[in-house]
């Protein structure tokens, strides 16, 4: 009878060893996906055609942290750790930025900046202007999309910034709500946002008391948007594995954002 029971012993031990172990490996990890996370990468899935045609509802894409340095905004629920930015790093006029909203300090959204700090911004029937001068443009060949349940042509252009930068940009008009406005004067610290989707973005054009994005502090702003990753269909569900495969859009896979 002895002898079963310090049998016993080794074998509750063994098996209360290798728990400990499974559970430290598991710490381990997550603390290293934590880390990865908060200082170099994190995967984002776009939840809106607000910047098509370069941009599409489904793409999971990966935004680079250490790109603009770190805020408070870079550590998963913002935490108040700190405030500003440590390792600053500034943006340059056309990144694709991924930022918190600055209404809510919490959701995020993914737009182009448009305006630096000190920058004049403004839309003159359909066409930007930034310091007073026209962002040149030249037509590409247009895309189709669903209006109201009706397929319609959608026009698309070839921006190019004064820094030679150049991104394509969808339009349904020159007499849209946003195509006019006044002269926006970016304050220092912030940033101007736009949608690629000039017809179908709330960004900076839109302030916040209007459900609009306003300006964006740096301090906001969450890192750069360099690659899409995957890509799928609206449609695709994960609860329907099928759709894993039939809706996915291989042809945007591992695509690198400009």
């Amino acid at each position: 009878m002895s002898d079963n029971v310090q049998s016993a012993q080794p074998e509750k031990s063994g098996a209360l060893h290798e728990t400990i172990e499974i559970v430290k490996t598991i710490v381990y990890a997550l603390l290293i996906a934590l880390v990865l996370r908060v200082i170099f990468f994190q995967p984002f899935t776009i939840p809106s055609a607000s910047m098509e045609p370069n941009l599409y509802e489904g793409d999971y894409v990966i935004v680079s942290k250490y790109s603009y340095g770190y805020s408070k905004h870079s550590i998963p629920f913002s935490p108040p750790l700190f405030e500003g930015r440590i390792f600053e790093r500034h943006p340059e006029r056309g990144d694709i930025v991924v930022f918190k909203l600055p209404s809510d300090g919490r959701t995020d959204y993914i737009k182009r900046v448009i305006g630096l700090p000190g920058d004049r911004v403004q839309m003159r029937a359909g066409l930007l202007y930034v310091n007073d001068k026209l962002v040149a443009r030249e037509p590409l060949s247009p895309s189709k999309t669903i209006v109201m349940g009706f397929e319609r042509d959608i026009a698309r252009y070839q921006e190019r910034l004064d820094t030679g930068r150049t991104f394509a940009t969808q339009d349904m008009g020159p007499d849209g709500d946003l195509d006019n406005t006044d002269v926006f004067v970016v304050p220092d610290g912030h940033y101007f946002m736009m949608g690629d989707n000039r017809d179908n973005s709330s960004d900076s054009r839109v302030p916040p008391a209007a459900m609009g994005v306003g300006m964006v502090p740096a301090d906001h702003l969450v890192g750069k948007a360099q690659i899409i990753l995957l890509s799928w269909k609206p449609e695709a569900s994960i609860f329907k594995p099928w759709t894993w495969v039939l809706d996915a859009r291989p042809s945007r896979f591992f695509k690198v954002l400009k």
